[in-house]
């Protein structure tokens, strides 16, 4: 009896075992199933979402082939926030992969020229540009950082300049408004991928600490890649004043197709040259020291009957009759003196007429060799390189009145007059097929047509501006069924004479 109890014993207990073993086992087998079932479906999560994402980066590169072709097939002289380019473009393109459904993409272009050129640009401006932005000005041995800006030149890519001594984070990314008074986050603007990657060192002990007016920085104001072809709106090559000889300036035309310098003007502006910009031409005078040294003598601003007071100019022997009265002498009479033809002849009385005599033998050399006026109607055919590319001219038919503000002479009233004029409806659209909204500038000299443009004004920032751009920043992005940006791709686009390059290309 008691032997069958202990063998019964044994065998209960062996089946407990058993089948507590056998749950082990089950509980185990299922962890590792329900894990299994689990990693497979974070996989086909994740394939799936690198398909998505493979096909949003696809529709994104779609949009920006499509800004490509919006910027190729854009014949106009000018460049206009009107034209067809400049409109944002929202499309969809299907879904090879998943029949019937389609991806969404969105693109815009903008113009390079419309922000200011960090490797180009005056050292006032970009001292202008970051006044703006709030950066108080330093007074130090090393100057202020406008100019360890410039010294820093060249830049590779905007946001290379966060190695320059005293940029901070705030400056190059700006500051968010809500977030100014406790945080120094940058900005991340989700159409410009540049801006997702903060580098710029922050530094406590600086001098430089920025008091923000906007809420972008360098960043949103900068560029590096705008550029502009060296010829004038029928694309021939402009004429450089520094290195052209007398024929070719001669040869200069203005108003009416007709020459602006004559024979001796041209002689005038070779003595004079070494331009630093297209407006040193204002400043050229007819009458070069060489042409003065020579006739010097021969002048007087005296009647003949009083040659004897001539302002302490030395008569070297030379009798009355011998001289020329700069102050009551005709063209004809002018000249008979060496060096002076009748295009300075005439500059000099239309100067006398409009300034009043001379004062003395000297103040001839105050003539100039064009006016403002005939200026203006060769300002677009004239340069000062060679190059075939001119790099950081800001186009007044795109920039921001932010940006038109900061250049030379300007002020907030002359850049708001400018949109003014450049957003105003004419009553007939020159081109019917294809309209461009507003009225933008075609030439620099429709400057001068504004009110507020006085003629000082216009020669101050004549070197520092143009009507078109070459340059353009595509920025497309792939949305998802929710709205959402799953993919971008970013480019900048320089049109040539007969091609489209890309020297920046940027995908996330």
């Amino acid at each position: 009896m008691t032997k069958t109890s202990l063998t019964f014993s044994k065998n209960n207990n062996s089946a407990g075992l058993s089948l507590v073993s056998t749950l082990w086992i089950i509980t185990i087998l299922s962890v590792l199933a329900m894990q299994l079932l689990y990693s497979f479906e974070l996989e086909s999560k994740a394939r799936n979402n690198f398909s998505d994402r493979v096909k949003y980066h696809y529709a994104a590169k779609s949009g920006f082939e499509l800004g490509v072709i919006a910027l190729r097939i854009d014949e106009t002289n000018f460049d206009s926030l009107g034209e067809t380019w400049a409109e944002p473009i929202q499309q969809q393109i299907e879904d090879r992969i998943q029949m019937g459904k389609q991806l969404a993409f969105q693109v815009s272009i903008t113009d390079e020229a419309s922000r200011v050129n960090l490797n180009s640009a005056q050292e006032d401006t970009i001292r202008n540009l970051l006044s703006f932005l709030g950066v108080q000005p330093e007074m130090n041995e090393t100057g202020d950082l406008a100019t360890r800006i410039v010294q820093g030149r060249p830049f590779r890519s905007v946001r290379d300049v966060a190695r320059i001594e005293g940029m901070t984070e705030q400056i190059l990314y700006g500051i968010q408004p809500q977030l100014q008074a406790t945080s120094g986050s940058p900005i991340v603007d989700p159409t410009t991928p540049e801006l997702t990657q903060p580098t710029a060192p922050t530094d406590p002990t600086q001098t430089t600490q920025p008091t923000p007016q906007s809420s972008g920085g360098l960043i949103t104001y900068a560029t590096i890649y705008s550029t502009d072809r060296n010829t004038d709106s029928n694309g021939e090559q402009r004429t450089n004043i520094n290195t052209a000889n007398a024929q070719q300036i001669q040869g200069i035309q203005g108003n009416n197709n007709q020459s602006v310098f004559t024979q001796a003007e041209a002689n005038a502006i070779i003595q004079a040259r070494d331009f630093d910009g297209i407006s040193g031409l204002l400043d050229v005078p007819a009458v070069s020291d060489n042409v003065f040294n020579n006739i010097r003598d021969r002048l007087t601003v005296q009647n003949n009957n009083n040659n004897n007071n001539n302002n302490g100019n030395n008569n070297n022997g030379n009798s009355g009759d011998d001289r020329v009265n700069i102050n009551t002498a005709d063209a004809e009479e002018l000249e008979e003196l060496q060096g002076i033809d009748n295009g300075i002849a005439e500059r000099i009385v239309s100067h006398r007429d409009s300034q009043g005599n001379f004062a003395n033998i000297n103040a001839i050399t105050n003539v100039r060799v064009t006016t403002i006026q005939e200026f203006s109607s060769i300002v677009d055919k004239i340069t000062t390189t060679d190059d075939s590319t001119i790099s950081g001219l800001i186009n007044i038919n795109t920039a921001p009145i932010e940006i038109l503000a900061l250049l030379p002479g300007m002020d907030h009233q002359k850049a708001q007059a400018i949109i003014t004029r450049r957003e105003e409806n004419p009553e007939e659209q020159s081109d019917a097929e294809n309209p461009v909204r507003g009225n933008p500038f075609t030439n620099l000299a429709d400057l001068l047509d504004i009110e507020e443009i006085d003629n000082q004004t216009f020669r101050e920032v004549i070197n520092w501006i143009t009507y078109r751009s070459h340059g353009y920043r595509i920025q497309s992005s792939g949305i998802d069924a929710s709205g959402k940006i799953t993919a971008t791709c970013e480019g900048i686009v320089v049109r040539t004479e007969n091609q489209l390059q890309v020297p920046y290309w940027r995908i996330d």
